[in-house]
């Protein structure tokens, strides 16, 4: 049976978003955890299972190339291709006709002479998520 190795993000506790920089620094600060020359516990075999992840993680990281073709292998896995999420078409929702609403004025019927005679026309509503 294959081991599934860890996802090397959460090993070093950044973002998929993060930079070089902030890897590097997170890598740094794993290994002064988990080396045994500076952690504080005492020796185990999941304390070096843990110094392996995180050599694991940083060596997958480091490199650009090896980086992008992770992430690009995680995002194919994690997107099934019969459940792709695909955005809604315009034909999929389709435009109601505008509604026409007469204007009325309070003193009379009749619209001044400044205001053109057309009535306004509104629109489908549309809702913000």
């Amino acid at each position: 049976m294959a081991r599934q190795h860890p996802n090397p993000y959460l090993v070093l506790g950044v973002l998929p978003t993060a930079t070089q920089a902030e890897i590097t620094h997170a890598y740094r600060t794993r290994l002064r955890a988990h080396h045994p020359d500076t952690r504080h516990t005492p020796p185990s075999q999941t304390a070096d299972d843990d110094l392996r992840q995180v050599l694991a993680a940083y060596d997958l990281l480091r490199d650009p190339a090896r980086r992008a073709d992770y992430d690009r292998a995680t995002v194919l896995a994690a997107t099934p291709p019969s459940h792709s999420p695909q955005r809604p078409t315009p034909a999929d929702h389709p435009v109601a006709d505008p509604v026409q609403i007469p204007i009325t004025y309070r003193s009379t019927n009749a619209a001044p002479a400044h205001v053109s005679a057309s009535p306004l026309r509104a629109g489908p509503v549309r809702r913000h998520r």
